[in-house]
């Protein structure tokens, strides 16, 4: 099961689908279906299979998915309900002109499983659901036609797709469901892995090649190829050749933990991506809900410099503006979009400060500034380091504020937690009509005891080429809060590299309920040329609370932040995946404990301990209801070091004993990572985690 996917999408042949998938299995088939008999169809199965031996020497027409795809895919949002039908499709074809997304550059309406009936007609064919198709695809391809858009359409390379109910795939069929397509119209497939019978995967991919390049030229109408293999077979290596795009990950959830575990798998497979030819991620959640605004855009700033297809997975019928600014910018959009090609490479990565970088045609490069870490962090490159010429200046465009600003050649940005600053810089000679840029920072404060005065440093710090003038900094907070300044505000010029440093004092009111408060430090200042210009920073406060003295279960004390793989974390029970309370008692290798967290990787649950703590220790391991498949590492750190680690641990394994040192730290962390290889069952325990304070 790849990712571990509970509900819908059951990524391995043969898996029987959890009660709760039951409400999205599609309508039983109508008694007026005819069933072909088992001889006819072996006989066209193996004529089938004749007509689509694999040719290493085929290739798909040139020209299509020259970069890579943009549009909508329903399955996130539907799944197999009944509300996936003809009349929702040709709604979101509609919302795409409406709300601009077809002039932003998104094309396909893609139509995800469930919209067959499970068995085919007396000649072998696929036969769309009458219910849900009463006009046929052909129809809704139409449609989507005249809307200037363009149509997907889904099936397995299995004899079954991945839906429980059962629903026909390719296998043996391809010639003829790839015609089928071409001649309802449908302008790109994706194909996906389930029920595969063990047939090796470059033989099934490459037979559907051959088979839509078939159709394709029969009707002239070319059908981009979406390789659905959840990156078992490293396609990345081979699928350049078969189809235009390749799924790199296991599925994506709508979840912090679950799109970080997938970034950074798809991250190191820049050189394999190129125009018709992409490293696939899987669909955008943005606008799901189980992810912060700020999340979202990191989440659509990262696939845009990975140069990912962009295939909106959320019902853009209930989309709020704040979906539809982040998935209409165009700017980031011009990123992925962008005609070179190339995805965007790693340059550093240090503590969870991430730099991503990415050629673009101008000659200009993309800069992705991403704080993995759940408070603010300052993170740093240079024009030289990112691939720039030497120059006087460069223009740095933020791609989220829409401004340009003048740098020396320093690209720095304090990045909120979970954030990711996107920026375009340039050698383009037109630096100097631009407000120099500044980086605003903080240090301190993230955790605030109630009644307690803490320690926040802020910091203006001119980037730019030309002097930053009339500079003020200032911060706000929740009403009744004590947000004092120490030190002075304000600066009459600040030259390139210098910097306003002000000290403030921060107190919330006593008696401020545990939780998280936002926080906001914005500077002003003007450029030599009376420009005025601004930067602003997000910050979070969280109020905790000390520990109590003694020995404390971890299941039972309020965490700082958690973010997990799938689901959320548990306590006291096993990671369900789906939502809160949805786990069974721990258990590893046999033995069933009452106390702990459930937790899925990638996944890290952080303490607030005020220095007044000395161990943690616990049980650890991968939950038994996995049986044998999951490979975790598990970690326990401290004020930001690792002080304790198993190394990679198996099903197979019983439980380790885990404990670490925390004498005198603030915040400890306990980290959940995948083994190294992906995170497919990935279910881990910390059974008996306690605290000793």
């Amino acid at each position: 099961m790849v990712g571990s996917l509970a509900t819908g999408l059951l990524c391995a042949a043969g898996l029987a689908a959890p009660a709760s998938a039951a409400a999205d299995r599609a309508p039983s088939v109508p008694s007026t279906t005819s069933t072909p008999s088992a001889t006819s169809a072996s006989a066209r199965d193996a004529a089938d299979r004749a007509s689509t031996s694999a040719d290493p020497g085929a290739r798909l027409p040139d020209g299509l998915a020259r970069t890579p795809p943009m549009g909508f895919n329903n399955w996130n949002s539907t799944h197999c309900r009944a509300e996936f039908d003809e009349a929702m499709v040709k709604g979101i074809a509609d919302i795409f002109v409406e709300k601009g997304l077809k002039d932003a550059g998104y094309q396909y309406v893609n139509l995800d499983d469930c919209w067959a009936l499970p068995a085919r007609d007396a000649n072998g064919k696929l036969v769309p659901d009458p219910k849900r198709f009463p006009n046929g695809i052909k129809a809704v391809a139409d449609y989507v036609h005249a809307k200037g858009l363009k149509l997907g359409i889904y099936t397995s390379a299995g004899t079954k797709t991945c839906n429980p109910a059962g629903f026909p795939g390719a296998l043996g069929h391809e010639r003829s469901d790839a015609q089928q397509f071409a001649d309802w119209g449908v302008d790109y497939l994706k194909y996906d892995n389930c029920n595969n019978q063990g047939v090796d995967a470059k033989q099934r991919y490459i037979a559907m090649r051959d088979a839509l390049k078939a159709a394709s030229d029969a009707v002239g109408r070319p059908i981009v190829y979406s390789i659905c293999e959840w990156g078992e077979n490293k396609p990345w290596e081979w699928a350049a050749d078969v189809g235009h795009l390749w799924r790199t990950t296991g599925d994506i959830s709508d979840s912090w933990g679950s799109m970080l575990a997938i970034m950074k798998q798809n991250l190191p497979l820049a050189k394999y991506a190129g125009p018709g030819r992409w490293n696939d991620p899987d669909m955008l959640e943005v606008g799901n809900g189980g992810m912060s605004g700020t999340e979202y855009r990191t989440h659509f700033s990262m696939w845009s410099i990975m140069a990912a297809p962009l295939l909106i997975g959320s019902d853009l019928r209930k989309a709020t503006p704040e979906t539809y600014e982040i998935l209409g910018n165009k700017e980031v959009i011009a990123v992925d979009q962008d005609p070179l090609g190339k995805q965007g490479e790693v340059l550093s990565t240090q503590n969870g400060r991430w730099v991503v970088a990415k050629e673009m045609k101008d000659g200009s490069r993309a800069v992705a500034l991403f704080n993995e870490t759940g408070t603010a962090q300052s993170i740093a490159t240079t024009a030289k380091a990112v691939g720039l010429p030497a120059a006087d200046g460069y223009t740095l465009r933020d791609l989220w504020q829409h401004k340009s600003y003048n740098t020396a050649g320093a690209i720095s940005a304090t990045v909120p937690a979970h954030g990711t600053v996107l920026l375009r810089v340039s050698a383009d000679g037109t630096w100097a009509k631009n407000p120099p840029a500044v980086e605003l920072g903080a240090d301190g404060a993230a955790l605030v005891e109630a009644g307690k005065q803490s320690a926040l440093t802020s910091k203006v710090t001119n980037l730019g080429r030309t002097a930053a003038k009339n500079v003020s900094v200032a911060l706000t907070g929740p009403s009744g809060w004590g947000l004092k300044a120490t030190s002075p505000t304000t600066a009459r010029s600040l030259g390139t590299g210098k910097a306003l440093t002000t000290s403030w004092a921060v107190t919330a009111p006593a008696g401020t309920a545990p939780g998280k408060y936002d926080l906001t430090l914005k500077s002003t200042y003007r450029s030599p040329q009376g420009a005025r210009a601004e930067s602003v920073l997000p910050l979070t406060a969280d109020v905790v609370v000390a520990p109590p003295a003694g020995a404390s279960a971890l299941g039972d004390l309020p965490w700082i932040t958690a973010t997990n793989g799938w689901g959320p974390v548990e306590r006291n029970t096993s990671n369900g995946e789906n939502v809160g309370g949805d786990g069974n008692p721990i258990t590893i290798g046999g033995k069933v404990y009452a106390k702990g967290l459930g937790v899925h990787a990638d996944s890290a649950v952080e303490y607030y301990t005020g220095g007044t703590c000395e161990k943690v220790t616990a049980q650890v391991g991968l939950d038994d209801e996995k049986l044998l498949k999951g490979t975790v590492v598990f970690e326990i750190w401290a004020d930001g070091k690792k002080t304790a680690s198993t190394g990679v641990l198996t099903n197979a394994m019983p439980a380790q004993e885990l404990s670490a040192d925390v004498t005198g730290a603030r915040v400890v962390r306990l980290v959940v990572t995948d083994g190294g290889d992906g995170n497919d069952s990935d279910h881990a325990d910390w059974a008996e985690a306690t605290l000793s304070c």
